[in-house]
């Protein structure tokens, strides 16, 4: 069975105990050397249409993943959040959450993806390269961050 995608907003309940186990995930794997991992939960508005979308991801109704797109200009999206749990990694969803936010990107008018992540994130990285997206100089001043992508989408014809 495919998991399913539904729109929430960030302070849905599933959404935010999705994000509080993102955030633990984050911290308990960040570079002490680097400093302390800052959380920050992200702004409803932002990812509320036509600014963003943030969607739960559901495996036969129970939420196991999420995800975010935000708008940073007219043409370019920043994706956001993107965690699945445990149990269901190396099943190719990450992928698909992926390309699920990628849409919703361009339909609320981005040609462009960026998105920034930590070089501990192993698994993240190999996703992100492995999908089209392009290393970067930094584009934002994310303190948690050490490397940044970038994906143009292709031009509809």
């Amino acid at each position: 069975m495919l998991p399913a995608f539904r729109v929430a907003a960030v302070t849905d309940p599933d959404a935010h105990e999705l994000l509080s186990e993102y955030f633990a995930m984050r911290a308990a794997g960040f570079d002490p050397a680097a400093g302390s991992y800052h959380a920050v939960f992200p702004d409803p508005a932002r990812f509320t249409e036509p600014a963003g979308v943030f969607l739960v991801v559901d495996d036969a109704g129970s939420p196991i993943g999420c995800g975010g797109i935000r708008m940073l200009d007219a043409h370019r999206a920043e994706v956001k959040h993107l965690y699945l749990r445990d149990a269901v990694r190396g099943r190719g969803w990450g992928r698909m959450l992926l390309a699920e936010l990628e849409r919703r990107a361009r339909e609320l008018g981005a040609t462009q993806a960026v998105l920034d992540t930590n070089i501990a994130l192993e698994a993240a990285g190999s996703l992100y390269r492995a999908s089209g997206y392009v290393e970067i100089e930094p584009y934002n001043d994310n303190p948690n961050a050490t490397l940044w992508f970038c994906k143009e989408f292709a031009r509809e014809r």
